[in-house]
């Protein structure tokens, strides 16, 4: 008998196609994914997934399981519902700041919706495992959850809430770690593979985690929030925000003497360059920040941008915000426009590499309308600290081989790190070691947007007709097509049951008064990998099979189409 179960009638499906994009989409996955009746927003960042849809994050779910559980992963469930206490003890409820969700119980307890499980991952070790022979274990969950954007966007892509699947190791010893750590970048590439994405495994920073290494899986798409950078002649791939670049001193004792030069109205590196009819590139411009109440001056060439992001992270989790006019006043020191690194009281100075000892620069005299000439690094001014702060530009050295880097947006479909033990001592995570003594235990952090994928698929696989799924996510196999008269339903559904016998998932398109040029363009939009039309032929038992992504066509009796596709 047919397994019915595997036959998904369209007639009783709830089911909604759009012509048009919706207003609001700016990306291609948010417009292709509603028109097919995916998913439709709730409200702003929070989706709901229709059935087409969720079966699409089904199968993403059940690969991921697959090949968690293959490197012996255990999978769990933990709440999204969290108490205040625990990211209390590793600082995180204030330094998450607005993107935590916050709430209160009837009794006036905080809680917060889980944004990432770190550190409740590492209560349940502390209270499961007490000695090494306990360890290591893998533990993971594929789960909702929750931030607070400021400006969700990109449908799917930047949402509220969102599914992830977040895993974490534990182990005695630091090489322990290093092979959980492997253990999952390859799982996660035979994940991304399974799944039909083209990706790359770039360095990247640790940001807000903590921990040393740290690798992030992008998956290039016009519609990506991340810039990375990849060299065309070796194997360097990073996200931008993680380039580093050696300091390389050169000799400045030939330089003359600083000199200061009169420079009205040139309160911009525009302005200065044109007055003194020199390169952006012989400037240096000088940033001012705040870092918790604390002004820091950033120093970069004045033909670069300073990478707001890098400062950021090189300062998490502690706020950096932009001076303001009233950062000013009282300050003879600081003269807006015309800031200099010579001279400044009391502010750190971190400048890019680039700025490098005994190098020479035209910059502020910190005089209103005055600069100065031949001010050397190293020798009238100190660098307290070096840090890339520039943003990364098409063409830019590799760090590896000094070829000229190409840059690529991409999305960000996972993320793994080398946690070490920042969060082990804020719960003392300790185990019984070999010796009788405790062992400070060392964590993993391992993540895969699920629902991320989804949004990554449609970007990279749909053409101009919409969505075009690889068979291992899609929501069918074999999207069955009557063309609308009874013969031709009655052999559709017949063919759907043969198919779903041989242990295919089939989607059939049985609804009345549709018309056949609707239900054709509904198919290509959907985007099941293969399309069986019950058409003009099926009196004969013939029906029509099309590969939807290359729209090759051949017509086939009703027992060569499932012996073809069922092979």
């Amino acid at each position: 008998m047919a397994n019915a179960a595997q036959v998904q009638r369209m007639s009783r499906l709830m089911f909604k196609t759009l012509r048009d994009d919706p207003a609001d989409a700016e990306v291609l996955s948010h417009k292709l994914l509603v028109r097919a009746g995916f998913v439709r927003r709730t409200a702003a960042g929070v989706w709901s997934w229709l059935p087409l849809g969720k079966k699409v994050l089904a199968n993403i779910e059940r690969i991921v399981r697959e090949e968690m559980d293959a490197i012996g992963g255990q999978e769990v469930l933990l709440p999204a519902l969290l108490p205040r206490e625990p990211y209390e003890a590793t600082g995180r409820w204030e330094e998450y700041g607005a993107e935590l969700f916050r709430l209160k119980d009837r009794r006036g307890g905080d809680y917060l919706l889980g944004p990432t499980h770190e550190e409740i991952f590492t209560q349940l070790v502390k209270d499961q495992c007490t000695s090494y022979k306990d360890l290591p274990v893998i533990l993971y969950q594929i789960q909702t959850k929750y931030r607070d954007e400021a400006r969700p966007r990109a449908g799917i892509l930047r949402g509220r809430e969102f599914q992830m699947k977040d895993s974490y190791s534990f182990d005695t010893a630091d090489e322990g770690l290093a092979e959980s750590y492997a253990l999952h970048r390859a799982a996660y590439q035979r994940i991304f593979e399974r799944l039909g994405l083209d990706y790359r495994i770039c360095a990247a920073t640790a940001g807000a985690m903590g921990g040393s290494k740290s690798e992030e899986f992008l998956a290039p798409a016009a519609a990506g929030e991340d810039t990375f950078a990849d060299c065309p002649n070796c194997e360097y791939a990073a996200n931008t925000e993680a380039i580093t670049y050696a300091l390389k001193p050169v000799d400045g004792a030939g330089v003359p003497a600083l000199e200061e030069v009169p420079t009205p109205d040139t309160p911009t590196i525009e302005t200065l360059a044109a007055h003194l009819d020199v390169p952006a590139s012989a400037t240096l411009k000088n940033l001012l920040v705040k870092v918790g109440g604390e002004i820091v001056a950033v120093g970069v060439p004045g033909d670069r941008e300073v990478d707001m992001d890098k400062v950021e992270a090189h300062f998490a989790p502690a706020a950096v915000e932009l001076v303001t006019a009233e950062d000013f006043v009282g300050r003879d020191d600081l003269v807006r426009g015309y800031v200099g690194p010579q001279g400044l009281e009391k502010v750190k100075y971190l400048a890019d590499p680039r700025i490098a000892p005994g190098t020479a620069w035209i910059t502020g005299a910190n005089k209103e309308g005055v600069h100065a000439r031949n001010v050397v690094a190293g020798r009238d001014f100190e660098v307290d600290e070096y840090v890339d702060a520039v943003v990364v530009q098409e063409g830019d050295p590799c760090p590896n081989c000094g070829t000229g880097l190409k840059l690529d947006r991409a999305i960000e479909i996972g993320h793994i790190f080398q946690l070490g033990r920042k969060y082990a001592d804020a719960f003392q995570l300790d185990v019984l070691g070999q010796n009788g003594k405790p062992v400070r235990v060392t964590m993993g952090s391992y993540g895969i947007g699920v629902s991320r994928a989804v949004a990554a698929l449609a970007e990279q696989h749909a053409d101009d007709k919409g969505l075009c799924w690889p068979r291992e996510v899609a929501p069918a196999d074999i999207h069955v097509v009557a063309a609308g008269k009874a013969k031709q339903t009655e052999l559709a559904l017949e063919v759907g049951d043969q198919l779903a016998a041989a242990g295919l998932r089939v989607l059939v398109d049985d609804r009345p008064g549709v018309s056949p040029g609707v239900k054709f363009t509904d198919a290509e939009l959907i985007g099941v990998p293969t399309i069986v039309v019950a058409g003009r032929r099926a009196a004969e038992g013939v029906v029509e099979v099309k590969d939807r992504r290359t729209g090759e066509r051949e017509e086939l009796t009703v027992e060569e189409a499932v012996a073809r596709l069922s092979a």
